[in-house]
C-alpha cells in the first residue's frame, strides 16, 4: 500500500512507475497487492520516489522510535480504506466503459437477435450490483468485512 500511496500522490500510472523504476508493470501490480518486492526492486523504487529504502523494505521486527517513518509516508487506516475505495471505483468505471462499448458493438452487429438482449441484460444486472458495492450502497466484502474475517481466523483483534 505504501507504493500505491506514493505513486498516486505523484499522479503516476503503474506503467509510468514501472518504466521509471526499470521493472515490469506486473511487478508494480504485485507489490501493490501486497507481495514483498526484491531488494533490487526496493532500491529502484526508493530511488524513483526519493525515499529511504527502509520505507519500502520494512523489517519483520517492530520499529523503534528512532526508525519510525515520518507522518508523511506512513499509511494510516483511513488512507488504506480510501485507497481501497478508489480502487473499487476505478474497477467499476473500467467495467462500465467496457460494458457500454461491447454492448454497442454487439447490438449493432447482431441487431434483432434476442439472445444478445438476454446476455447484455444479465451482464447489466451484474454491473449494477458491482456499482452498488463500489459506491458502498451494499457493504459486501468491504475492508471492514475483510478485517472481521481476519480477526475471526486469528481468534483475536488485529
Amino acid at each position: 500500500m505504501i507504493v500505491r500511496k506514493l505513486r498516486l500522490k505523484r499522479g503516476w500510472s503503474q506503467s509510468q512507475l514501472a518504466e521509471m523504476a526499470g521493472v515490469t508493470t506486473r511487478t508494480i501490480q504485485r507489490i501493490e497487492q501486497g507481495h514483498r518486492p526484491s531488494m533490487e526492486t526496493c532500491k529502484a523504487l526508493a530511488s524513483v520516489f526519493e525515499v529511504d529504502l527502509s520505507l519500502l523494505q520494512p523489517e519483520d521486527e517492530p520499529m523503534n522510535n528512532q526508525t519510525q517513518l515520518s507522518s508523511d509516508t506512513q499509511l494510516k487506516v483511513d488512507e488504506q480504506e480510501a485507497l481501497t475505495y478508489a480502487k473499487r471505483m476505478k474497477e467499476f468505471y473500467e467495467y462500465l466503459i467496457t460494458y457500454v462499448v461491447l454492448a454497442a458493438v454487439f447490438l449493432i452487429v447482431f441487431h434483432g437477435k434476442p439472445v444478445i438482449y438476454i446476455i447484455f441484460g444479465a451482464l447489466g444486472v451484474g454491473l449494477i450490483f458491482q456499482g452498488l458495492i463500489a459506491f458502498e450502497v451494499i457493504r459486501f466484502m468491504s475492508p471492514g468485512w475483510e478485517k472481521r474475517l481476519a480477526e475471526r481466523k486469528l481468534g483475536r483483534k488485529l
